[in-house]
């Protein structure tokens, strides 16, 4: 540094000043750069929910591409506060590592006072984590049923903001904010599923209903030539529960092949009721 007596000249610094005055700067720096960060998404709060949020006079409709980005997309809708949600969620039992990462968020919403009604599956029955993340919520207040037919994905929110598949993938999803859509999605699609779907509360009892039906489905499935792994795909259940049931109805009609098992179904389906 510039010689104090003479401007002209350069002195060496003592290395342990040079260390702290430095020290003491950047670490001045680090805290201003780290106070911004944590201020920043609170600044920018109001901001993204006018971004995301649309005239409420004549509704829109919002795609977002990827399932990472639509489950945050429904955790912000989620999070902002709801009075109802209502979901129809096909295709057999749910991921554990997603039931693990809804699980907090949903008993957070239900013990704010949210209604929740969910409809699955009926082979989520089979499925261990999906039975103990049904009955920790049940619980807690939602209401839980299972559908053996065939339906599609749905969730409303509030009745004022429907989300619904593009893709066959799931992998992007239609946000429609308009409470006239949502409304008729609920009446018309959501409520007649839920009429005709069982109650469900996590219990590993199976009603023989849905023993009856899901037996009934993999006898067709077999018939028609599709394999045991594409069946148990199909329907959300493990080979080893498969093969348990094709076991258990060769047992109870005493045959030895499923088309022997296939023959005495139908027999006993065109025998008149007592």
């Amino acid at each position: 540094m510039p010689d104090a007596d003479d401007r002209s000249e350069l002195v060496a610094v003592d290395p342990a000043q040079l260390s702290a005055r430095l020290s003491n700067a950047w670490q001045r720096q680090a805290l201003d750069l780290l106070s911004r960060a944590v201020s920043l998404p609170v600044e920018l709060q109001e901001l993204s929910q006018e971004f995301h949020a649309p005239e409420k006079s004549s509704g829109a409709i919002e795609y977002v591409q990827g399932k990472v980005l639509i489950n945050q997309r429904l955790d912000q809708i989620f999070t902002a506060g709801t009075e109802e949600t209502l979901a129809l969620q096909p295709g057999g039992p749910r991921p554990p590592e997603l039931l693990a990462a809804m699980i907090e968020r949903d008993l957070d919403g239900l013990n704010r006072g949210t209604s929740m009604r969910t409809i699955y599956h009926a082979s989520t029955r089979y499925h261990q984590p999906t039975r103990d993340y049904v009955a920790k919520l049940a619980k807690a207040g939602g209401q839980f049923r299972t559908l053996d037919e065939p339906y599609t994905r749905l969730i409303v929110i509030d009745r004022r903001v429907a989300v619904i598949p593009v893709a066959d993938d799931m992998t992007l999803a239609a946000f429609i904010f308009e409470p006239v859509i949502a409304n008729y999605l609920v009446e018309e699609v959501f409520e007649p599923s839920w009429n005709r779907a069982l109650e469900f509360d996590g219990n590993r009892a199976v009603p023989q209903q849905v023993v009856s039906r899901l037996r009934q489905t993999i006898i067709d499935l077999l018939l028609a030539g599709i394999n045991h792994r594409v069946i148990a795909r199909r329907l959300g259940i493990s080979e080893r529960t498969l093969a348990r049931h094709i076991a258990e109805m060769r047992e109870d009609y005493n045959v030895e092949s499923l088309f022997q098992l296939g023959y005495a179904l139908a027999r006993a389906s065109e025998q008149p009721p007592h």
